[in-house]
């Protein structure tokens, strides 16, 4: 439950071919230290093209977020992407809500983001493929930060793919 099918360094690492031959059209991304370091309001142009890319190879993405601040909102608006914020994760209830939202079924579904116990453990409570992501920030909540130190130990040395 706490193992993700993919390991990788960044968002910008996921291979969009590979999603669509498995059967994936559906993304479920993470926000804070999954496609932005935590607390920052500015979004970079990669993340712009990224999330340009994703529509235009027709990939359906929701924010799945735990945050629930107006910079979640701004965000999400801002890269075109529908939002689930107050999350709640990993409890299932943003993930199905976020299904219904982008209009999607769970095997058509993966999560991405970067904690395995908020994240992969909800993506994997709800049936779908899970994509973890190396944190952009070592800046986080203090909870957070102990969870971080649990999680080095499960993934017991393994690294992000490039």
């Amino acid at each position: 439950m706490l193992s993700p099918d993919s390991y990788l360094k960044s968002v910008h690492d996921i291979d969009l071919t590979e999603l669509r031959s498995v059967g994936i059209d559906t993304m479920l991304v993470d926000l804070d230290n999954t496609i932005l370091p935590r607390d920052t309001n500015e979004v970079p142009d990669d993340l712009r093209e990224w999330s340009a890319r994703l529509a235009q190879e027709g990939f359906r993405v929701c924010l799945v977020s735990n945050n629930w601040h107006e910079r979640v909102q701004s965000v999400a608006q801002e890269l075109g992407f529908d939002l689930v914020a107050k999350a709640v994760k990993p409890l299932p209830f943003a993930f199905v809500l976020a299904l219904r939202k982008v209009g999607a079924r769970r095997g058509s579904a993966v999560v991405v983001g970067d904690q395995l116990f908020t994240d992969v453990l909800g993506g994997k409570l709800m049936g779908m493929r899970t994509i973890l992501v190396a944190p952009l920030s070592e800046s986080d909540l203090p909870h957070t930060l102990l969870l971080r130190r649990l999680e080095r130990l499960l993934l017991a040395g393994r690294q992000p793919l490039p």
